[in-house]
């Protein structure tokens, strides 16, 4: 086994670091074994350092062959980008925690609450890829159920309101015309209603 150059370690320290690796030995425990678990440990704990931003990006690259739409990537990118890369880009995807992706979230949650559902599942979608890829382990801080859902206000969605085009008022004279040529009972519905400004229920009734 060897100890190390001439060059780096004197006589002492090679004389020292002989006598802790026979030291091992009289433990029971391999030397060159031990120096080579330990390497292998320092290498997992490096890839475990990968950030937030690096895993995103290995995220998408993984997935972009299976998005049909080319501007899915992109509205990913922007995404993170904009409102989780400031607070989550350069910390290891191992240290984020709910408070941080909570910290991230709570800005937009009611104001852009569209937006802030989707950022939520894009980091939860990254940090499962993080587990997955052995650069962080424990639970998904980004999971919404039993973790977020107790943290974040609940946001009732609006329901969309679909209005009828709008008749240009000069022509509605060319309209009313039309509508007294046609024999429907809906044609003298419409007519009436037009007339009288009455609200629908009060139109089946009449």
């Amino acid at each position: 086994m060897g100890l190390g150059s001439l060059s780096t370690f004197t006589l002492a320290d090679a004389r020292s670091r002989a006598r802790r690796q026979r030291q091992l030995l009289q433990d029971g425990i391999d030397p060159i074994e031990d120096r080579e678990s330990a390497r292998r440990m320092k290498a997992l704990e490096e890839a475990r350092q990968v950030r937030f931003d690096e895993c995103s990006k290995r995220y998408i690259a993984a997935h972009r062959a299976a998005w049909k739409n080319p501007k899915h990537a992109k509205q990913w990118e922007e995404t993170l980008k904009t409102y989780a890369s400031p607070l989550l880009g350069e910390v290891p995807v191992q240290e984020i925690d709910t408070a941080l992706v909570h910290k991230v979230l709570t800005p937009i949650w009611e104001k852009k609450h569209e937006t802030a559902t989707r950022l939520r599942g894009r980091i939860e979608s990254v940090l499962d890829f993080a587990a997955a890829a052995g650069y962080r382990t424990g639970d998904n801080p980004a999971r919404l159920r039993g973790n977020l859902r107790e943290l974040l206000p609940r946001i009732q969605k609006k329901a969309i309101v679909t209005h009828h085009l709008a008749l240009p008022y000069a022509r509605i004279g060319d309209l009313m015309a039309k509508l007294r040529n046609l024999p429907e009972v809906g044609a003298r519905a419409l007519e009436f209603t037009i007339l009288t400004a009455v609200r629908t229920s009060e139109l089946r009734q009449a």
